[in-house]
C-alpha cells in the first residue's frame, strides 16, 4: 500500500512537470483524473509524456484570455441556442404517462429561479440490495405515492339519513396494501369533529362501511334579504363532509401524486409526478446519493446552495441538449456561479441579479429606466462607472480587453532613449 501511494504521488508530480513545461497548470481534478486513467491503461514514460502533453495544448486553448468578457461570451452563447428551442412544454419522459417541462419553458423556469417547477418530478433510485427486485422496489413506490380515500373506496351520500357513506373495496385495499384499520385511522384523524361524528356503517369484514353523520343540526332552512331560493344548510354541511373525505390522505409522501416503476438497464427506477425531496429520502430502501429532483430549490433546502450549483448546471445543460443544441458546459457554469455566489439562488432579472447591481446606469438599462433614476436621483446615489453598460451609455471604453490595459510612455527614460539611439543608428 505505501509503495502504490508512493507511485501515484511520482506520477502525479511526473505529470504537473510536463504540464509546466508546456506553460499550463492544471487543476487538481485534472491531474487526479489524467493520474487514475495513465495507471489504469497502463503507459509507458513515452506515451505518458505524449498524453500529458496533448492535453496540456488543449487546455491552453480553452483558457480564457486576460480581461475577456466572459460574462457576454457566456449570454450570446446560450441566447442564441435557445432562439432555436422549441416551445413545446410537455414531453413524455421515458414513461407514456408523464409528462415533465422541457425546451424554452424549461430554460426560462432555471433562469428566472421559479421556486415550484410547473412539473415537478423525482427521480428515485432503490439501493443496491433492493434495485433488482420487482415487488420490494413496488412496495417504496406505493409508500411514495399518496393514497386518497377515493382510491381505495366508494363514496356516497345518503340525503335522508344526513351521512356520508365510505365502503371500502378489498381490492383495491390489497393492491395498495392498505388495511381497513389504515382507513378508519385516517378518517378519525380527517374528519372534522366540530361537525361529523364517524360511525360503523353496514357490511362485514374488510368491507365495512364507515359513515360521517352530521354531530348536530342547524337551523333547517335560511332566507337572505332579497329573498333568494331557501337553501338546506344540513345539506350544504353534508356536502362539505363528502368533498373532505376525498381529500383525506392514508399513506404516502405529501406533493407525490403519482409513482411510476421503469426498468433501466439492470435495476427498477422510480419516477414520480410531483417533488419532496426531503421526505422521500427518508423512505428506508431509497438510494439518497443517486435519488434527484428536477426542483433546484428543493435541493437547495435539503442539501445546501453548492449541491443547487451543481443542479442548474446539469438541468439546464440536459435542457439544452435534448434539443439537440450544443453549448460548452462552462457557460452554464458561470451562470450557475452568478446565480448561487451569494449563499443562496437568485434570478437572473430585475428582482435578482439584474436589479441588484450597484450601478444606477446598470440598473436603468435593464428595466423601469425612470423609477431606477428618479430613486437614484431622490437618495443621492453615485455611479462609479465599473462595468459595461455605464460605460457605453455615457461613451467611454469599457473596462474590458483592449479598454482594460492603460499603456503609460515616459520621455527621458534611460531605456527609451537607449532604444531610440540604437534605432536611430
Amino acid at each position: 500500500m505505501p509503495e502504490e501511494k508512493g507511485a501515484r504521488e511520482t506520477l502525479a508530480t511526473r505529470i504537473e512537470e510536463i504540464a509546466k513545461d508546456e506553460g499550463v497548470r492544471f487543476p487538481p481534478s485534472l491531474t487526479s483524473e489524467l493520474r487514475e486513467k495513465i495507471s489504469r491503461l497502463r503507459l509507458t514514460p513515452a506515451e505518458t509524456t505524449r498524453a500529458v502533453r496533448a492535453v496540456a495544448q488543449r487546455f491552453a486553448k480553452a483558457e480564457v484570455d486576460a480581461h475577456e468578457s466572459v460574462g457576454i461570451i457566456a449570454a450570446q452563447s446560450i441566447g442564441e441556442p435557445g432562439t432555436q428551442m422549441t416551445l413545446r412544454t410537455f414531453h413524455y419522459a421515458g414513461v407514456a404517462e408523464m409528462n415533465v417541462t422541457l425546451g424554452l419553458p424549461r430554460l426560462i423556469e432555471l433562469v428566472d429561479a421559479r421556486r415550484v417547477p410547473s412539473t415537478p418530478m423525482m427521480t428515485v433510485y432503490i439501493d443496491p440490495k433492493l434495485r433488482k427486485d420487482r415487488d420490494a422496489v413496488q412496495k417504496i413506490a406505493l409508500q411514495i405515492e399518496v393514497t386518497t380515500v377515493p382510491d381505495i373506496a366508494t363514496i356516497g351520500t345518503v340525503v335522508e339519513e344526513l351521512k356520508v357513506v365510505i365502503t371500502p373495496q378489498a381490492a383495491l385495499l390489497k393492491a395498495r396494501g392498505i388495511t381497513r384499520a389504515d382507513l378508519e385511522r385516517a378518517l378519525t384523524e380527517g374528519v372534522d369533529t366540530r361537525l361529523f361524528e364517524l360511525r360503523p356503517g353496514s357490511g362485514s369484514g374488510e368491507s365495512r362501511s364507515f359513515a360521517i353523520h352530521l354531530k348536530e343540526r342547524a337551523e333547517p332552512t335560511t332566507r337572505s334579504k332579497k329573498d333568494e331560493p331557501v337553501e338546506e344548510m344540513p345539506f350544504r354541511k353534508l356536502l362539505l363532509a363528502s368533498e373532505e373525505a376525498k381529500g383525506i390522505q392514508i399513506q404516502g409522501v405529501p406533493g407525490i401524486k403519482r409513482a411510476l416503476i421503469r426498468r433501466e438497464k439492470e435495476e427498477y427506477v422510480i419516477y414520480t409526478e410531483g417533488s419532496n425531496l426531503e421526505k422521500v429520502l427518508e423512505i428506508p430502501g431509497v438510494d439518497g446519493a443517486r435519488t434527484t429532483t428536477n426542483s433546484v430549490f428543493e435541493i437547495y433546502r435539503v442539501y445546501g446552495v453548492e449541491a443547487a450549483r451543481v443542479a442548474l448546471v446539469r438541468e439546464a445543460n440536459r435542457t439544452l441538449a435534448e434539443q439537440g443544441l450544443g453549448v460548452d458546459i462552462r457557460h452554464l457554469m458561470l451562470v450557475s456561479d452568478v446565480m448561487t455566489n451569494e449563499g443562496d439562488i437568485r434570478a437572473i432579472g430585475r428582482h435578482g441579479i439584474s436589479g441588484k447591481k450597484t450601478s444606477v446606469l446598470a440598473r436603468a438599462a435593464f428595466e423601469i429606466t425612470a423609477a431606477h433614476l428618479l430613486h437614484a436621483a431622490i437618495t443621492g446615489e453615485t455611479d462609479e462607472l465599473k462595468g459595461v453598460a455605464e460605460n457605453i451609455i455615457v461613451g467611454q471604453p469599457i473596462t474590458l480587453g483592449t479598454g482594460a490595459v492603460n499603456l503609460v510612455y515616459r520621455p527621458g527614460h534611460p531605456e527609451t532613449v537607449e532604444r531610440s539611439s540604437e534605432e536611430a543608428a
